[in-house]
Parts: C-alpha cells; structure tokens; sequence
C-alpha cells in the first residue's frame, strides 16, 4: 500500500540539495523577535504534544568553507533542545545551563536540517536531554544538553509563534 504521508525534508539530487518547500510538507514558520529573527526562519511542525523543529541553510548560514557555519548548527541545537524541553516540562520558565555538540558531516547551502530531540532524564530542577540533527536519514550532529527548571510564574499561555501568530 503506498504511503500518503508527506516527506518531511527533500531527496537529495546528483549530490546537490532538491528545491523544497517546508509549507507544503506541513511545516509552519516558527517567529521570534530576538536572536532567531536573526538567523531563522526556523520552521515546526506538530508531533503529539510538542514540536519538531527545522531550517534550511540559506547563504547567511555559510561559513569560509562555504557550508553551514558550525555556530548555526549548536544555536540550532540549543533552541530546538529547549523548546522541546519547555513542552515536556509544563512550559515553565528555564535556561540551558549546558550544551554539547558534535559535528559528524556539513551542511550544504539548501539542505533542510531536523531536529529528532528527547527528553533523556527528568530530576526536580533539570532534564537532560539529546538531539540528533539530520538531513534526511543523514546524521550532521549530535548534542546532548541540561536544562535547568527556574523559579518563578510559570509561562503557560507563551507558545511559539506559528504564520497565523505573526501577522
């Protein structure tokens, strides 16, 4: 039986990223003002009670070697790791408190990087957690991080910012 489910990222042709179109495959543009206004779009896509998180590396990514600079991939990382962690937590307040990174393969200008993150551990104040970044079935990072649960209102009305949101 053939599937209808839609790709989530596109095939690769003759060693050169295909042109795609997050939109189409149901991702939304993920929005903020701050830094990630700088360096997204990021873009999400629903999966259960959270999100999965993705970009395609543009021209301002690129670094000398003319791939995805290494800095954009642990930013990357870090935002879609926390903003998993945020949903798995109640979305109460937290800051990352540690961050590690491995870089496996580049990233090419075009190619549409996923974030396949998991909640590896739950104590009172941290979760651990881990990320695999993937083009594809390929694996370009890996990272493992902490989250540290602060103090203080708990932030339950803040959700991401979707297409509709940021008009």
């Amino acid at each position: 039986m053939p599937s209808t489910k839609q790709p989530a990222a596109p095939p690769a042709i003759a060693g050169k990223p295909a042109r795609f179109d997050p939109a189409t495959a149901g991702w939304e543009p993920y929005q903020d003002k701050g830094f990630i206004g700088l360096v997204g779009p990021f873009w999400m896509r629903r999966c259960g009670e959270s999100y999965l998180y993705a970009f395609r590396a543009e021209p301002k990514h690129e670094n000398r070697r003319g791939v995805v600079q290494g800095g954009m991939l642990m930013t990357f990382a870090d935002r879609s790791m926390g903003m998993t962690c945020w949903y798995a937590n109640q979305r109460q307040p937290q800051a990352t408190v540690q961050l590690d990174v491995h870089f496996i393969d580049a990233v090419a200008i075009g190619e549409f990087v996923e974030a396949r993150c998991r909640v590896v551990r739950r104590t009172r104040s941290l979760i651990f957690m881990s990320a695999e970044l993937v083009v594809g079935d390929r694996v370009v990072a890996t990272a493992n991080g902490v989250w540290k649960t602060l103090g203080g209102k708990r932030n339950a009305e803040r959700k991401p910012m979707g297409a509709a949101e940021a008009i």
